[in-house]
């Protein structure tokens, strides 16, 4: 069960070093941590150290640790081991310990990490840990180890990449959700009469009125899906474009009274239009966890 994460880095090990040991450069890129302090030490005494963790509200796990000793070999491999512990009640973690390993080959650095924790709070603690939390926090480590990647290799700073990815999450997540909204609610829950007017004015018969709103409620829901599903796919967000202009187009040509009513299709489109375009603008370099090897076995030298 330990958790496992790997990823290759075209840079110098010295920048990588630096920027996993030192503690403030270290803060910044890994999203498990908000604060990480060195304690004074002496000359032959382990390096032991602070962290700390913002989890909403103002509040905060903290936790020490202790690094347990480091190794390099002729082949320029370095090796990095520690433990950590948390006394906080609100820490899930207890205990852990792992090592964090740098390779060289031929392509690049191999930056590996291997650790796992004892819990707290007995039968329940596993259990919320091997549901919820060991996936969650595996997921950070790889999410964090990619941003690094794209710190050292394309020098894109980390806080920027936590901006843009917040800002793609926003973007395409609201748009899937006006899709959804106007897929299910106007066209498939309550047949809006505002829809079924637009219908009729485009030539629709009454007749097949509702067999036509639902399925343009339908296929809204699908691209909603697919939106989420094909999450760093920028196609869905292209086609959103282009749809928010045959839709405005279409509703100019064959109901212009709904453009000046209030909440109206030409703005309802256009912010839609400016949401997805803000999508593409900061989908290039984003971090992606699926960017790392997450078993020792998918390891191809």
């Amino acid at each position: 069960m330990n958790i496992y994460v790997e990823i290759l880095i075209s840079g110098s090990m010295d920048d990588l070093w630096q920027k996993t040991q030192e503690p403030k450069l270290h803060q910044r890129w890994d999203l498990r941590f908000s604060e990480i302090d060195y304690l004074p030490r002496g000359p032959e005494e382990p390096q032991r150290f602070l962290y700390s963790t913002r989890i909403g509200a103002g509040l905060r796990i903290c936790g020490e640790g202790e690094s347990v000793g480091e190794h390099d070999d002729l082949s320029g491999q370095r090796t990095s081991a520690l433990k950590f512990w948390s006394k906080d009640p609100k820490s899930l973690i207890e205990f852990g310990s792992g090592y964090w390993q740098y390779v060289p080959s031929e392509r690049g650095i191999r930056f590996l990490t291997s650790y796992d924790y004892r819990t707290r709070f007995g039968a329940i603690g596993r259990v919320v840990d091997r549901l919820a939390f060991r996936p969650l926090i595996g997921w950070a480590t790889a999410w964090s180890f990619d941003r690094l990647r794209l710190w050292i290799e394309q020098g894109v700073p980390p806080e920027v990449s936590r901006d843009r990815a917040l800002v793609y999450g926003l973007s395409r997540l609201a748009v899937a959700i006006i899709w959804l909204y106007h897929g299910l609610i106007p066209k498939l829950l309550f047949h809006d009469v505002n829809e079924l007017k637009m219908l009729t004015d485009a030539g629709v018969a009454s007749s097949h009125l509702l067999n036509w709103v639902s399925l343009f409620g339908c296929l809204e829901v699908g691209f909603a899906l697919i939106l989420l599903v094909f999450w760093r796919s920028r196609w869905p967000l292209w086609c959103t474009i282009a749809l928010m202009f045959a839709a405005t187009l279409g509703v100019s040509i064959s109901s212009p009274a709904y453009l000046t009513a209030a909440f109206n299709p030409l703005t309802l489109n256009l912010a839609v239009t400016v949401l997805a375009a803000v999508g593409l603008l900061v989908a290039g370099n984003l971090p992606s966890a699926k960017n790392c090897l997450r078993k020792p076995a998918e390891i191809k030298r």
